[in-house]
């Protein structure tokens, strides 16, 4: 990856992470941290200040789901949705993303090595406005419990396995290493703690940057549901609490809702009560990641960078015409439209939502005008490519859950949603043996999404594909391919392989810090 505005990019949210990378793989504590005083111990008497420690603590989140790297590539291009084929000499950046489509990425990949060190030193600082020397109030502690819950839970099921260091703890101490059952139950009773401690539901706030009652029982119910994942099988009640957690957050005032399903997805602010839980992150390298150069902007006039591509097999599973997806041809709401030139004006810029198939328009000069190439030739988006190298400049269909048709680098990014409530939901009944009660559920959201007529069955497959169609880029599909047992499975560009990528390895550097780490099996 070449283009200077991804370089900046790096450089941009490096400069925001930096004041929370503050603690090495073995997560140790450097004794410049702003947090050791002088006192009754030498290594930590309590955060300073804990409002502005919780504060940090979400900031941080919001600043890791800014990038295109990191959460989003481990999470959306590892799956059958997202890949970034190298273009000549573009996106080559020495195989990280052709690496992560085709599962054959190793313990010093980038984006492995940097959620690890992230999601380790949030841990870390969470667990220090939790500790009683910081004197936080119940409030702050019932947020930093979700936010180190929302952090370990992460680590535990990226990785397996979880350092864990008490603030006390001396440099010298090698951190404590959880496995998946006991980072599970700690997990589990920090989100009982932060219902508890966090403020009550408000579906209609117009500040949902902060967790709240519903925020952590969402969180709670997504651990639930993976808990075979994590433990091997499902406890008696695990799959019940699913349900009974979801209920609780309807009866919260959460809901499904219907009219624009891409409206859901503008910010900066989300008063509708589907979005639970969102983050200030804006949403320009989720857009220009994939659109290309000559797709400009008002406000963003160098274009984008075209990268990110969408996969023909992920297309398919969407209802509409095969090879058209222009605006008004009949296709299911949630695949989304490209812009004809007829339709396409000053306020939309020439912009689309959903995938982007075929020829592009943009707004120049106050008039409507088929784009170009750098090279003269249609800007046409195909749907096959031929390879995750050897791509031209249109190879490849480009996905926008979040268009410039609301603004270059519109903020808020959505992490929670009652949609994937309400699916976690009718997974449960299913697993249960629900299947008619799944089945109401899966079609009373499709009766919200224009043309997309109900299922008449419904087995693990047709759930998981409805995942895919209401949650893509949403950082939940490797997550539901594991659970449905299909991530190692064949699909475009991607061999069959033999489960050992269900779990990243431990960074190299992390296992020469701290020996009670063990590397995972295949690595």
């Amino acid at each position: 990856m070449t283009n200077n505005i991804t370089i900046k990019n790096r450089l941009l949210i490096s400069a925001v992470l930096l004041s929370f990378l503050l603690s090495s793989c073995s997560l140790d504590i450097d004794e410049t941290d702003s947090l050791i005083t002088e006192g009754g111990s030498s290594v930590f008497n309590g955060v300073e200040n804990p409002a502005g420690s919780v504060d940090n603590l979400y900031n941080n989140i919001s600043g890791q789901i800014a990038s295109q790297e990191e959460m989003y590539a481990l999470s959306e291009v590892t799956s059958d949705i997202l890949l970034v084929p190298t273009r000549g000499t573009d996106w080559g950046d020495n195989g990280v993303w052709r690496t992560l489509h085709a599962h054959t990425w190793g313990p010093t990949h980038r984006d492995i090595v940097n959620v690890w060190n992230n999601k380790n030193g949030a841990v870390l600082r969470a667990t220090e406005v939790i500790d009683p020397l910081s004197k936080a109030t119940v409030e702050q502690v019932a947020h930093a419990k979700f936010v180190r819950a929302y952090n370990m839970w992460i680590i535990m099921d990226y990785y397996g396995q979880v350092p864990f260091r008490n603030p006390t703890d001396g440099p010298d101490v090698i951190p404590t290493v959880y496995n998946r059952s006991e980072a599970y139950d700690l997990i589990v009773q920090d989100l009982n703690d932060a219902i508890a401690g966090l403020p009550a539901s408000n579906p209609t706030s117009d500040n949902k940057t902060r967790a709240v009652k519903a925020t952590a029982r969402f969180l709670l119910a997504k651990v639930k549901l993976n808990a075979e994942v994590y433990l091997g099988s499902y406890g008696a009640n695990d799959l019940q609490d699913v349900i009974d957690l979801v209920d609780q957050i309807e009866a919260d005032g959460y809901s499904l809702v219907g009219g624009s399903y891409f409206d859901l997805f503008v910010g900066p602010t989300f008063t509708n009560s589907d979005v639970i839980w969102n983050v200030t992150a804006d949403v320009g390298t989720k857009m220009w990641s994939a659109l290309h150069y000559n797709q400009a902007h008002p406000e963003n006039g160098g274009g984008g960078w075209n990268g990110f591509t969408t996969l023909a097999e992920f297309y398919d599973k969407f209802e509409g015409p095969t090879n058209d997806n222009s605006i008004g041809s009949g296709q299911e709401e949630r695949r989304g439209y490209t812009h004809t030139l007829a339709s396409t004006n000053a306020d939309n810029q020439g912009f689309g939502y959903g995938f982007q198939l075929g020829q592009m328009y943009g707004w120049r000069d106050g008039a409507a005008v088929p784009l170009e190439t750098r090279t003269g030739a249609p800007l046409a988006f195909t749907k096959e490519l031929p390879g995750l190298v050897g791509n031209n400049e249109v190879t490849g269909m480009r996905l926008l859950k979040y268009s410039p048709a609301n603004g270059a680098f519109t903020s808020g990014t959505v992490l929670a949603r009652f949609a994937d409530a309400h699916l976690m939901r009718a997974e449960a009944m299913l697993r249960l043996g629900n299947t008619g009660g799944a089945l109401a559920e899966v079609n009373e959201l499709r009766a919200l999404r224009e043309n997309t007529p109900p299922l008449s069955s419904l087995d693990e497959q047709g759930l998981l594909d409805e995942r895919g169609r209401e949650l893509y880029q949403e950082y939940v599909r490797r997550n539901d391919m594991i659970r449905f047992g299909v991530f190692d499975d064949a699909w475009e560009f991607k061999e069959a392989g033999d489960g050992h990528t269900n779990l990243f390895p431990i960074p190299a550097s992390a296992l020469l810090s701290n020996p009670n780490l063990v590397q995972n099996e295949g690595y």
